[in-house]
């Protein structure tokens, strides 16, 4: 094995030196403990570690990415493994997942090895990761900042070189804003593309806003994961079309002159973006003219609306209401309020309160949008480029939820330009592509049509070969 073993080294790499006998799976797997043990005590991005058990899995392990170790966000399960959604009460009880996700299934198979979870907010409900069961993730770039949510145990171990690669998962932003604030990539893809079952999620995953996604630090990473995850099985509640070619295989691909339209602004007026946002997004876009795009100022009508629509609030709280049921059946007695946060159990009562026809309401009016949405592209547009964020991150606590404002109006605000494309369930990527003038990275997104994970792979991989982000580190993840 080379000298330095490489915190930074992405997932192809490792395995390349697995594959060519200058490194072996138990290597990458201890570099990747030793990291967790040094730098988790001041970012709290792993609430459990799984260390003994990737040892002898390590030890084992087959497969394409043969004992390249990863992180799983907790909200997905690994069997015999701690699952807690960030809820305290089921931490107290200590309960054990009962079966793998098809996703860790896949992953396994391929060879990946789970050395550990990732900390989540309650639920994934907000856009921080600063949950009372385990306390704050704090951001690499600076500790007295969020990561983002809700996925944010994921993104900072990424950008911290914990692993080369994590899992999250999005309903409404929550894989790509933890991305750009923790700059590494994040992407959503087609509803439909990674399989969430085997279990049954409430509503259809809030009715097709909750994704499986990933974080990586390069484009190749994130093709080959896609590759791997993605597929179907019996019962799953959507389908994304399949794929022309590996997605590994778009890689370096010409995607061709694409009509890309921008969007700095709220169009609804109640937002204002901050300059280092729409100044990433502009420079990401006088790239892509350079590159011979047409690039151009333009967006979907519908967002004037705002990012989603009102009507579907309440079914929110149904949902919620019903994961509190669930959880108490897991682990054999009711939760209680004395067992979550004061705002989970706030959208838990008005659950209560919803009536059918609101419900239904709720679902037709994100079906409407979804439709709205889907026709900009339709009329002759490819991609749509927007910053990811329309805030620089948060300090941690900013935008915790109070007992006066239990839904807190800048975490709403936050996920303005994510939350569309949980509606729409269209693909859309986030990448690190600019940094702040106080040294926070700053994320760009693209959205494409629906099924076109394949061009979001073709633009992005351009992007990280002009407006290169792979010898950005966080100073916490250099330290030695």
């Amino acid at each position: 094995m080379q000298r330095n073993p490489g915190f930074f080294f992405d997932a192809t790499a490792q395995a390349e030196l697995i594959r060519r006998g200058e490194a072996s799976p138990a290597q990458f797997v201890e570099l990747a403990i030793e990291r967790i043990q040094r730098l988790n005590p001041a970012l709290n991005a792993v609430i459990y570690e799984r260390f003994d058990a990737a040892r002898r899995e390590a030890a084992v392990a087959s497969g394409p990415f043969r004992g390249v170790p990863y992180l799983l966000k907790d909200l997905t399960y690994s069997k015999g493994d701690l699952h807690c959604a960030g809820i305290a009460g089921v931490k107290k009880a200590g309960y054990r997942a009962d079966h793998d996700a098809y996703l860790v299934t896949r992953l396994r198979k391929a060879g990946f090895v789970l050395v550990g979870l990732s900390n989540t907010p309650e639920l994934g409900l907000t856009a921080t990761t600063e949950p009372v069961a385990f306390g704050p993730t704090r951001n690499p770039w600076n500790p007295d900042y969020s990561t983002g949510g809700s996925s944010g145990g994921s993104a900072a171990a990424v950008a911290a070189g914990m692993v080369p690669v994590a899992h999250g998962s999005d309903g409404g932003g929550s894989v790509r804003m933890p991305s750009s604030q923790c700059g590494v990539i994040g992407l959503k893809p087609t509803r439909g593309r990674i399989s969430t079952g085997p279990l049954v999620r409430d509503s259809d995953d809030v009715s097709g806003l909750s994704h499986e996604g990933l974080h990586t630090r390069s484009v190749r990473d994130l093709a080959a994961m896609l590759d791997i995850v993605s597929g179907n099985y019996p019962g799953d509640a959507y389908r994304a079309p399949p794929p022309a070619r590996p997605f590994a295989e778009e890689v370096g691909r010409e995607p061709g002159k694409l009509r890309i339209g921008v969007l700095t602004t709220d169009p609804s007026g109640q937002l204002e973006v901050h300059a280092e946002c729409v100044r990433a997004a502009w420079a990401t876009a006088e790239t892509l003219a350079q590159m011979g795009h047409q690039v151009e100022a333009g967006y979907p009508e519908v967002l004037k609306q705002g990012s989603w629509p009102q009507a579907f609030m309440p079914c929110i709280a149904v949902v919620v209401k019903r994961e509190l049921d669930y959880y108490g059946r897991l682990i054999g007695r009711p939760l209680t309020e004395d067992d979550v946060e004061f705002s989970t159990w706030n959208y838990a009562e008005m659950g209560r309160q919803v009536s059918a026809m609101d419900y239904a309401a709720g679902i037709d009016s994100i079906r409407v949008q979804a439709r709205e949405m889907e026709r900009w592209w339709e009329s002759g547009w490819d991609l749509l480029l927007t910053p990811t964020l329309p805030v620089l991150p948060p300090r941690i606590g900013e935008i915790q939820p109070t007992r006066e404002n239990p839904f807190s109006t800048l975490a709403m605000s936050i996920s303005h330009y994510t939350v569309p494309f949980n509606v729409s369930g269209q693909p859309a990527i986030s990448l690190p592509v600019h940094w702040s003038e106080n040294g926070f990275p700053v994320g760009i997104q693209l959205a494409a049509a629906y099924g076109r994970d394949d061009l979001l792979i073709r633009v992005a991989a351009q992007l990280e070969s002009a407006m290169p982000w792979s010898t950005r580190h966080p100073p916490i993840a250099l330290q030695r």
